[in-house]
């Protein structure tokens, strides 16, 4: 199912979990797309900012990325590089617990969601594993998610995270950006 061109922006309003805002910019340049954005909360009483760039090859795999994130009053930075062959390096030290992950996934970004999904194309009925490099809102520790994603009708996607117990029914839109993800956030613009 191809989607249509990105728009230049969304955002979405995070819910349930916590409360806060997400603005995504994206643009596409050589060989690929950026996407830059900033994702805000309040969790847990725990409030933190996390401004990401990140960058796609035409596959929709990441090849880099650079996270910054405030909480607790520090600030960390983390630059995470990919070959898009599934082998990674975060902040210049090879991350083999990472081999074979192509997709980069933000806990605190509902945004992220869309990498697999375009990058997998699945048919409706079709259900993949798509483990992702997992950076972690509060500290940008990075470790790997074991994900699914299963393509039902008319945009949406079952979405399964076995290691937080955690199952939801995700809604698309013709671009192949998040509508509404149960607990976590709902698309604004």
């Amino acid at each position: 199912m191809p989607f249509d061109p990105l728009p230049p922006v969304a955002s979405w309003r995070h819910l349930g979990a916590r409360a806060g805002f997400e603005v995504a910019f994206f643009a596409a340049e050589r060989g690929g797309c950026r996407v830059e954005g900033t994702t805000t909360a309040t969790e847990d009483g725990e409030s933190w900012i996390v401004d990401y760039m990140i960058h796609l090859d035409e596959s929709w795999r990441t090849r880099s990325a650079r996270i910054t994130g405030r909480s607790g009053g520090a600030t960390l930075v983390r630059v995470i590089d990919t070959d898009g062959e599934g082998h990674w390096q975060v902040d210049g030290v090879a991350a083999p617990e990472l081999d074979g992950c192509l997709d980069l996934d933000l806990e605190a970004s509902a945004m992220t969601n869309t990498f697999p999904v375009h990058r997998l194309q699945l048919p409706t009925g079709q259900a993949v594993q798509a483990p992702a490099a997992y950076v972690r809102a509060v500290g940008l520790a990075v470790d790997r998610l074991d994900q699914s994603y299963s393509r039902l009708a008319n945009g949406h996607y079952d979405y399964a995270a076995p290691r937080f117990d955690f199952t939801c029914r995700l809604t698309y839109d013709r671009h192949g950006l998040i509508l509404g993800y149960p607990g976590i956030a709902t698309r604004v613009q």
